[in-house]
């Protein structure tokens, strides 16, 4: 059993990138922008953004947070929104969600300009990934495949079954690898909350992609031998010999599930560090673009 290393490839990633924008700078070119919108004080929201900015300073990036109060009028969120969309220095615009109540998130989604959403969320993008285009793929599903490939886990004809269909990582990492395209190509069945019987797909699959919400979902036996596991994952459970009174699991039941897995994702440090890694790929996608 191998355990697939997202702190590790996430740290190759960014070190390609940084040799990329080091010679742009030797160059005297100007280097990729990418401005984090944050609404409010929501402080896993503030994390989050913190993080981003941070990576992007590391490889030499430009980062910046534009921090807005949460009471914000919606015109207004648009406006700023605007005034990125028409800035040069700015190649990527990432709304951080969620948003507050008041706020129409799908609105707000359709207004950043898709040449700069790398988030990969703007229906234009969405649309482009499900006919096959080359386009700005939403940051964890693209972290998930990046790490098959660089595993060398092979992905042509095998069986995925991804557990759970939300927009951010079920529906489109499905449409990722069933791509008649290089490192995808697979067969891909999909399981959601009215699949009767989750475990007679997941005991066929190949390749298990849980991304369902729910801690220690995965079972050893909904698994074959040898399957490869990917924990999309992150929930906190109560845990009294826990520091913080609590411990981070994924969605499989990790301890059990790894004696029959071939290759196994951890939580944490498996698809999260994954997720910042693709947003400066995708970032630096757009810079190249727009150049």
């Amino acid at each position: 059993m191998i355990i697939i290393d997202g702190k590790k490839a996430a740290s190759e990633i960014r070190i390609e990138l940084k040799s990329e924008i080091d010679n742009l700078k030797l160059q005297g070119k100007s280097v990729p922008g990418l401005v984090a919108i944050l609404v409010g004080n929501n402080p896993a929201s503030e994390s989050y953004v913190r993080g981003k900015s941070k990576a992007c300073e590391e490889i030499g990036m430009r980062g910046k947070i534009e921090k807005l109060p949460s009471d914000i009028p919606e015109r207004e969120l648009l406006a700023v929104i605007q005034k990125y969309n028409l800035d040069d220095d700015y190649n990527g615009i990432l709304v951080q969600l969620p948003l507050p109540k008041h706020i129409n998130e799908e609105k707000i989604i359709e207004a950043v300009s898709p040449h700069k959403d790398v988030d990969g969320f703007h229906p234009v993008n969405v649309g482009n990934l499900v006919i096959g285009k080359d386009t700005f793929l939403p940051c964890t599903p693209a972290g998930i495949q990046e790490l098959l490939v660089r595993y060398n886990i092979p992905l042509k004809g095998k069986h995925v079954v991804v557990v759970g269909r939300s927009n951010i990582v079920g529906k489109p990492i499905s449409n990722i690898l069933l791509q008649k395209k290089e490192n995808a190509n697979a067969v891909v069945t999909i399981c959601h909350s009215a699949s009767n019987d989750i475990s007679y797909f997941t005991k066929q699959a190949d390749i298990v992609i849980a991304a369902i919400g729910q801690p220690n979902f995965i079972k050893a036996d909904m698994v074959k031998d040898g399957v490869v596991v990917i924990d999309v994952g992150i929930n906190r459970i109560e845990d009294s010999s826990a520091a913080k009174g609590y411990k981070i699991v994924g969605d499989v039941d990790f301890d059990e599930v790894s004696k029959k897995s071939s290759y196994i994702t951890p939580v944490p440090g498996g698809v999260g560090p994954m997720t910042i890694a693709m947003l400066l790929k995708n970032t630096f996608k757009a810079y190249l673009i727009q150049e």
